[in-house]
């Protein structure tokens, strides 16, 4: 990056935003950056600099945003679509005309069922849940924005996050994770520190209109990780149950969909390698440090 001061606005602050801000910061960058929050506007510190957070919920927020929204130069998305609608585009659209950075978070649901075959960019996306039906219409509507008002765009489709504080481990630990034993399911998965660090590597290497799959290298079925976590901990696996006994929506849309997720494209262009490629690096690692 150039030495001159970067202006970073962020919709939503949640662990990849922060993350991606401390990455930033660790790398010496003169960085100026405002967020946006459920909460009421406050000021606040992270990592002895301070920071405006600003409330947005669905339609209202505080307007004193748009100043600060107008003179970034660097526009992260991480919110999802709320009632099938981009928010972000809904409010301020007419807003963002002085980016030369523009990046969605979206998902890999966007892809829907494979039945265990590999996914890349160019797979058909066919979203099965209501979620990732929602990501893909968001998905749509950034890139006719961009393509209306000429928008440095790059879309970002990640795959399950996990990280030091929210993984297998603690829900193993706490009985909290139910495991649906279901023939060729497999899944993809990414650590929060990996998605940070490629956010960070495309300030520089940045190219509009395109789309990464954001994911490790070891595409796996549930019980596989669940298995792998439950043998650090020394813990008996949870119980298999069948589908139809999960009541969360979430966890039901998740066994629907079984693909592995391709990361080529993200490693060869980003030139990026991944600090924890399997969920075997990533567990170690938190199991080491953390718990």
């Amino acid at each position: 990056m150039k030495s001159q001061k970067l202006k970073l606005f962020c919709f939503g602050f949640g662990q990849v935003a922060e993350n991606f801000v401390k990455t930033i910061l660790s790398e010496g960058l003169d960085l100026e950056f405002n967020v946006t929050s459920r909460k009421d506007s406050h000021s606040i510190k992270l990592k002895n600099l301070n920071y405006n957070s600003y409330f947005l919920e669905s339609y209202k927020f505080d307007k004193a945003l748009l100043k600060k929204l107008e003179t970034a130069d660097h526009v992260l998305i991480s919110i999802p679509p709320i009632n099938n609608e981009d928010i972000v585009i809904k409010n301020f659209s007419a807003h963002l005309n002085k980016c030369k950075w523009v990046t969605y978070l979206s998902a890999t649901s966007v892809y829907g069922n494979h039945n265990g075959e590999w996914v890349s960019e160019i797979s058909k996306t066919k979203p099965s849940s209501s979620n990732g039906i929602a990501r893909l219409n968001a998905e749509n509507l950034w890139k006719n924005l961009a393509k209306k008002n000429d928008l440095p765009l790059q879309i970002f489709r990640l795959a399950g996050i996990y990280s030091n504080k929210f993984n297998i481990l603690k829900r193993l630990q706490t009985n909290k994770l139910q495991i649906v034993d279901k023939k060729n399911h497999f899944f993809s998965r990414i650590h929060v520190e990996d998605v940070a660090k490629i956010l960070f590597k495309s300030l520089d290497s940045f190219r509009r209109n395109e789309i990464y799959n954001i994911c490790d290298d070891k595409p796996s079925s549930q019980r596989e990780v669940a298995a792998y976590g439950a043998k650090l901990l020394k813990l008996e696996q949870p119980n298999p149950v069948k589908l139809e006994e999960i009541k969360s929506e979430m966890l039901q849309n998740f066994y629907k969909d079984s693909k592995k997720v391709d990361n080529k494209k993200m490693k060869n262009f980003f030139k990026y390698n991944l600090r924890f490629p399997t969920y075997e690096e990533g567990l170690n690692y938190i199991f080491n440090n953390n718990l």
